[in-house]
């Protein structure tokens, strides 16, 4: 793991480079070893971001231009550049971009990778027979047993765990 500091990104470069009618990530954090996940999304004029909810991760919101605002908890907050939310975990939010779009920067913890799941838990029948061995969940970097039955990194130390 590289612990030289550096410049990643020059956030006014990579907006004035885009399409204007671009939508979504512009950039992304993605280097080895680190322990957080960043983003610059940006949004059209007048689009929507529906209403969703992050269940596992805090997501720190920072608005880096244009305008619009976030829904969350039925409240309506207003978004201008230099403002920061805080989007706690399990909150349901949606966001909507005003007449010049918007851009901002999210930051949360590394998220595990993402894995389907059924939509509704099978109903758990005895079959007999000793509990399964959970090794492969066991994180090779900081020994932490994953949550999730088919990890790919740690959501404590983003080690990747090693292909099935």
């Amino acid at each position: 793991m590289n612990s030289t500091a550096r410049i990643l990104a020059v956030l006014d470069e990579l907006l004035t480079g885009a399409d204007p009618e671009e939508r979504g990530a512009l950039w992304q954090l993605a280097e080895q070893g680190r322990e957080l996940d960043a983003n610059l999304v940006r949004l059209p004029p007048d689009a929507e971001v529906g209403e969703h909810q992050e269940d596992v991760l805090d997501v720190l919101l920072v608005v880096i231009a244009g305008s619009g605002r976030v829904v969350t908890g039925g409240d309506a907050l207003n978004l201008a550049p230099t403002t920061v939310v805080w989007l706690p975990r399990t909150s349901r939010r949606a966001l909507a971009a005003g007449p010049d779009g918007l851009a901002y920067v999210t930051v949360h913890r590394r998220r595990p990778g993402l894995t389907i799941k059924p939509s509704v838990a099978p109903s758990a029948v005895y079959e007999g027979g000793e509990a399964p061995c959970m090794l492969d969940r066991v994180c090779p970097g900081c020994g932490r047993l994953s949550q999730d039955p088919e990890p790919v990194f740690c959501s404590r130390c983003g080690e990747r765990f090693p292909e099935r």
